[in-house]
């Protein structure tokens, strides 16, 4: 049986557990699609550094989450705030979603989700995008979280041509209440 997760604002104490699940999750969803000696060379204390400044920022415009699961530590984290870039008619964005992958599954992505969409409607973001890799299967969940499918680009990352789709909520409350739903995650 799934314990519920603890889904919490993250703080800088947070960095290192919030750049292993990072790392780790670029490792697993982006092998095939990037360069292998781009993913190795991914530190967790490169990106814990950047995380640990960030958090540490006091920047409120990017919230980040974290997702801890009981006797786990850090599985997941989010962050999301004001969109970034020029989808008309969306004032949030989602600008991080990831769990670890033996947390995959359980409901956690929905309620980590469900949190993000509940900040963006308390700073009066009542829309919101996520840009995904188009070749990355994760990116199914965010059509069964209700997105649908709005643009497409290219993009050039690690010496790879690429192409990334958004998705787009026009309304965040069904996916607020996924947040509280006591069904989802349990």
């Amino acid at each position: 049986m799934a314990t519920t997760p603890l889904i919490r604002p993250a703080q800088p104490a947070d960095a290192a557990g919030i750049a292993a699940v990072h790392v780790d999750s670029w490792r697993s969803t982006y092998a095939g699609m990037l360069p292998d000696d781009y993913l190795i060379s991914l530190s967790v204390d490169t990106h814990a550094r950047r995380w640990r400044a960030l958090l540490s920022s006091g920047v409120r415009a990017r919230r980040t989450y974290v997702v801890q699961g009981e006797g786990q530590g850090i599985v997941g984290f989010a962050s999301c705030g004001p969109q970034r870039t020029s989808l008309a008619g969306y004032g949030g964005e989602f600008y991080a979603v990831y769990l670890a992958d033996h947390v995959h599954g359980r409901g956690w992505g929905r309620r980590l989700l469900g949190a993000m969409a509940q900040d963006l409607l308390g700073a009066g973001l009542h829309t919101a995008v996520v840009w995904v890799l188009r070749d990355n299967p994760s990116r199914f969940f965010y059509e069964r979280m209700g997105g649908v499918l709005l643009a497409e680009q290219p993009i050039s990352f690690a010496g790879q041509r690429l192409s990334e789709v958004a998705y787009g909520w026009t309304d965040l409350l069904p996916l607020a209440r996924m947040a509280a739903d006591p069904h989802v995650g349990s």
